[in-house]
């Protein structure tokens, strides 16, 4: 339910009950945390769109089923849906089954993208160009591509109502949603919240990421020396949220407890990082202020690690400024060599491996690396291992200067 912030009360714990990932790697938990565990890559030649003219083929592109699970939608809605829809579906479903809730109130979503329906657009876009143009399906293809059409959709396949707030905050949009949410459920504003990201791949974000020569031409290596650009995915993932004593007084199994976030802006440029990741250091203090954990207590950073050369050095920078004499000894790795960047989904998806480490007590390793670039303090994580971790760090940061961090514990 929403209410209204109560400034006499404490902050309450929040707890995650449900969670849905989708990703090259495939569909659900357990799929992707057996892939994440051995850092398999899952790129594959590109079928969704026509990439002849472009300098790289491949992407993290979901093997996406063509049917969908069981929802309230009819085959009317079904067949309307984008590819966007249907990713953001598999994750709710997963994760909306696995809370196992029948809320008596509002259901809020917080949902993070940066492409939202561009499926929809790109086909609205075509219908009109062509002599004469085509009308007919229009209105559908306007409306799919907004980003509310997606929130909708999950509503309507799983029966509730509730505020839908979309961040389009560019690649950190899904932890910015997770952070929202979190404080929405922490101050008292809403007890139910289903909060993450999502994005398809797209022709348009495809090429232009393409034409902007940041996409590795080799393999995606985050971190390492050699590195030459960031690879291509697509995802989705969604967290269900609430407060932990109502989650203790439904029984529900708890997966992990979210106790940190921190957001910050970076004017230094509109798609470079401060060189010395002065913002993303500012957001990793932030999250951890939160509950006055200090990096002698975090036992594995997911970093943002896009594989892109300014992108990795500045964040190298600010994880060993903030960890300090931890640094040498701390965790650290990106799991984009595995799956690519998933945008607006990313920062979802990756509090979702989070949860994994959490529960499962291992770390992703990347075994592509070869020569780690020697501004890493810490030791980069590249081969499977077991691990005991009670709290996991994970960056997202993004054009524009956006930087978030989400701060997770392990629940025992």
């Amino acid at each position: 339910m929403l209410f209204p912030p109560e400034t006499n009360c404490a902050p309450q714990r929040v707890v995650v009950t449900g969670a849905g990932i989708v990703t090259a790697l495939g569909l659900g938990w357990r799929a992707n945390a057996d892939g994440f565990r051995v850092g398999r890559a899952a790129f594959r030649p590109v079928t969704l769109f026509d990439v002849s003219r472009q300098r790289v083929k491949t992407a993290g592109e979901v093997p996406l089923p063509t049917t969908l699970p069981p929802t309230h939608l009819s085959p009317r809605t079904l067949r309307r849906l984008n590819r966007a829809s249907r990713l953001l579906l598999w994750a709710a479903a997963e994760a909306w089954h696995q809370a196992g809730w029948t809320p008596d109130g509002p259901v809020a979503q917080v949902l993070g993208t940066t492409n939202c329906g561009a499926e929809s657009g790109a086909n609205y876009y075509r219908s009109a160009l062509v002599s004469p143009p085509v009308h007919r399906g229009q209105p559908t293809r306007a409306f799919g591509h907004q980003a509310q059409h997606q929130a909708l959709v999950v509503a309507e396949a799983f029966g509730f109502e509730g505020p839908v707030t979309i961040v389009s905050n560019a690649c950190a949009s899904g932890s910015n949603a997770i952070g929202h949410a979190w404080e929405l459920v922490r101050s008292g504003r809403a007890e139910w919240v289903l909060a993450g990201g999502y994005d398809a791949l797209s022709q348009i974000a495809f090429a232009g990421f393409d034409s902007l020569q940041v996409v590795s031409l080799t393999t995606c290596r985050p971190f390492d020396q050699q590195r030459d650009g960031l690879a291509l995915g697509e995802g989705a993932a969604l967290l269900a949220l609430e407060p932990l004593d109502r989650a203790r007084r439904r029984g529900a199994e708890i997966l992990g407890e979210i106790i940190g976030y921190g957001s910050v802006t970076d004017c230094h440029h509109l798609t470079q990082p401060h060189p010395d990741g002065t913002a993303a250091l500012e957001s990793m203090r932030l999250a951890c202020a939160c509950v006055n954990v200090g990096p002698e207590s975090v036992g594995y950073v997911n970093a943002h690690g896009t594989g892109t050369p300014l992108n990795d050095a500045a964040e190298a920078r600010a994880i060993n400024q903030w960890a300090g004499a931890r640094a040498t000894s701390l965790p650290v790795s990106s799991t984009k060599g595995s799956v690519g960047h998933l945008l607006g989904a990313a920062g979802a998806v990756e509090a979702v491996i989070g949860l994994m480490v959490l529960r499962e007590q291992w770390l992703p390793p990347e075994p592509c690396v070869e020569t780690l670039d020697p501004v890493c303090a810490f030791p980069l994580v590249r081969q499977p291992q077991d691990a005991n971790v009670e709290v996991v760090l994970s960056n997202s940061f993004g054009f524009g200067g956006a930087n978030a961090s989400l701060l997770m514990r392990r629940w025992s």
